[in-house]
């Protein structure tokens, strides 16, 4: 069987998530330094399944957001920057060198992986040591004393893991990414399972290692995580790179549609007539029992939607969204 070819990519220009493109990069200077992160024409296909399809963008210091639904080749893309997969087509350098087949590059990577990898009878402190020792790093208990601190697991950070909530299990794996001390973190969906404390602290954290001049990448299919973190945003749809660069230019292109909320109330026709005097609104009719509202603005319709019930004496029973799925937002994107 021949390996298949990689289909041609979104009719867009190579994308630089950083204020420097990368040496050797579509529109970088000669004798530029090379970005810390750079990716250049990659796929990876796995025989006639195509993961990761011509994909090309660079990375410097900051937060960037890759952001994708499942299945999308987040986690693929992340393997491959992380030096665990091979490309099939093109390459992928960590601060100029090959990040496959060179293992000097891990020293300068901290990979939280999505799946759960983590020997439950080993304590929090006994993990991130490992790591420590695995990496070659000076005093590697201190080490990971000063990486649990960081994620704020000292008060469990010596009870067997298989006795840690969700949240703190991927504490517990971020210690061990940061304590050789990398300049390049890529995470992969790092907020699943914390509580909103966590997600708190674990966001200023975050920024405070993006701020100290680390590369961060974390992937999520949360719009709304990526919002509130990232500088920058990766979009990937089936594999390729559907959009890039500045998260408010991404966020308008995906809010530059209808959005459909289908609406269950005490009064369907005086609340459709309140909500027709509102700019947000654009069409209401009634189907199945149910208040179909057209708007524009996905957020400046969740902001009216109680106000407005609340003026017309209107009581809400549900109010849920029909088409802002992922899938559906990426879906848009492509076919722009």
């Amino acid at each position: 069987m021949t390996e298949p070819q990689a289909t041609p990519p979104l009719a867009q220009p190579p994308v630089t998530a950083a204020p420097a493109p990368a040496a050797g990069a579509p529109g970088a200077a000669g004798g530029a330094p090379a970005a810390a992160l750079a990716v250049d024409h990659v796929s990876r296909w796995y025989g006639n399944v195509v993961a990761v399809n011509d994909v090309s963008f660079a990375l410097g210091p900051g937060v960037t957001g890759l952001l994708g639904p499942n299945g999308a080749g987040k986690s693929t893309l992340l393997h491959l920057l992380a030096g665990l997969l091979a490309p099939s087509a093109g390459t992928v350098r960590i601060h100029g060198r090959s990040s496959f087949g060179d293992p000097s590059v891990y020293r300068d990577i901290g990979l939280v992986p999505e799946r759960e990898a983590v020997p439950g009878y080993l304590t929090g402190h006994a993990f991130v040591r490992l790591n420590a020792d695995l990496q070659g790093v000076p005093d590697a208990a201190a080490a990971a004393d000063r990486a649990i601190t960081t994620v704020d697991l000292t008060d469990a950070a010596h009870r067997p893991i298989r006795t840690y909530s969700k949240g703190m299990r991927q504490r517990a794996k971020l210690a061990a990414a940061l304590v050789h001390d990398p300049r390049i973190l890529l995470l992969d969906e790092p907020f699943n399972g914390m509580d909103p404390r966590q997600r708190l602290h674990m966001m200023d954290l975050l920024r405070e290692l993006a701020a100290q001049g680390r590369v961060i990448l974390f992937s999520s299919h949360i719009l709304e995580e990526v919002e509130r973190l990232a500088e920058a945003v990766l979009v990937v749809y089936a594999g390729r790179l559907a959009a890039a660069g500045d998260f408010r230019s991404i966020r308008r292109l995906m809010t530059d549609r209808p959005h459909r909320f289908n609406v269950r109330s005490s009064d369907d026709r005086a609340l459709a007539a309140a909500l027709l005097t509102e700019s947000a609104v654009f069409g209401v009719e009634l189907v199945g029992g149910l208040l179909a509202v057209r708007t524009s603005e996905f957020g400046a319709f969740s902001a009216i939607i109680a106000p407005t019930a609340r003026r017309a004496g209107v009581r809400l029973y549900e109010v849920t969204p029909t088409d802002d799925s992922l899938e559906s937002v990426f879906s848009y994107l492509v076919r722009r």
